[in-house]
């Protein structure tokens, strides 16, 4: 079974190479505007499921075909923070974040079906959630930070798995998941369908 990854994202990429699946990437491009009073974990499981919504309606060839679609969002005082549209928006995000917990919501949804086939795919989607404990950050280390290019193209301006590991002290939960995919339960999605990954066997230890 085809398996496409519906996402431009390199740390996804890497993250899914990582765990030894072999996959095709087609980026889409949907419309990320939260629904008014949407709550942060339908906005990210909306997004994930419009994700790989949106790449398998492109597909158009017979094969069995499976799609992840996934999105991560960084969450404080019930609130989404996105990506930062200039130094100010990410100044006054990590302002934020400093010396506080916050969440990041990593959702996943993994579509399968015959792509030649009237018939709707079956879909499978789970939500994880991490706390993320930051470390108090002054306004040099902001602006030391934005300059390093790292926080422009990040929901929340940082990146945990780049210099921004810097900011944190501390998580509870999954650390793939706040870098883009939470690995353990990627693996069983796909496991279920029958695609495989890296396994440890009992030779091997």
């Amino acid at each position: 079974m085809r398996l496409i990854l519906a996402s431009a994202s390199p740390r996804r990429h890497e993250l899914l190479r990582q765990i030894g699946v072999e996959f095709d990437v087609e980026a889409v491009d949907i419309d990320e505007t939260p629904e008014v009073d949407e709550s942060p974990l339908d906005y990210v499981r909306r997004m994930a499921e419009e994700k790989a919504k949106a790449c398998w309606s492109n597909q158009r060839h017979d094969n069995a075909v499976a799609i992840i679609g996934s999105d991560t969002s960084v969450i404080i005082d019930g609130e989404i923070l996105g990506k930062p549209a200039n130094f100010h928006a990410a100044e006054a995000m990590l302002k934020r974040l400093s010396g506080r917990a916050h969440q990041v919501m990593t959702s996943v949804c993994l579509l399968v079906g015959d792509a030649g086939s009237n018939s709707s795919p079956a879909i499978d989607c789970q939500v994880v959630t991490t706390d993320v404990y930051f470390k108090p950050v002054d306004e040099q280390q902001i602006a030391a930070y934005w300059h390093s290019g790292e926080p422009q193209d990040k929901a929340g301006s940082y990146g945990i798995q780049g210099f921004g590991a810097l900011l944190v002290e501390r998580i509870d939960g999954s650390y793939s998941a706040v870098v883009g995919l939470p690995l353990a339960e990627v693996g069983e999605m796909l496991k279920k369908v029958g695609i495989a990954t890296w396994q440890i066997t009992k030779a091997e230890m």
